[in-house]
């Protein structure tokens, strides 16, 4: 069974379901590469992908270890190339952590961001530039 059933809906929109929870997310394509900017942009999905995957295995992480990461927020900023066009650098920045965490807490949440399943899928000439603001 696929994963994702994506259709193209016309002036560079298309619609994704994920088929095994019904949910559906719109993408645009920008304004800078001839769209609407109406809705996210595929590499604005790339670049969230990383953030709530990270957040997620910091969580996972978080409940094995015993401690909370609760309202955790996820920055990210998105850097764009030109020749070929695609994303160079993605900032991830990490803020409003709901408590003070030990230096092992810290080591603990740190490997477990750099190594989630997206960080460790993209292209390493991708920058991944990741802060902890504890």
């Amino acid at each position: 069974m696929p994963t994702i059933k994506t259709i193209y809906q016309g002036d560079l929109r298309t619609h994704i379901t994920h088929v095994a929870s019904g949910q559906n997310v719109v993408t645009d394509a920008p304004i800078d590469n001839q769209g609407k900017g109406e809705a996210i942009s595929p590499t604005d999905m790339l670049s969230a992908s990383l953030g709530s995957c990270m957040l997620s295995i910091i969580g996972i992480a978080a409940r094995t270890h015993g401690f909370n990461i609760d309202g955790v927020e996820v920055f990210i900023t998105k850097h764009m190339a030109s020749n070929p066009r695609k994303v160079s650098k993605i900032e991830v920045s990490f803020n409003n952590f709901p408590q003070k965490y030990s230096e092992l807490e810290k080591n603990i949440i740190e490997k477990a961001a750099r190594t989630c399943p997206v960080a460790l899928s993209l292209h390493p000439e991708l920058k991944q530039e990741v802060s902890f603001n504890y």
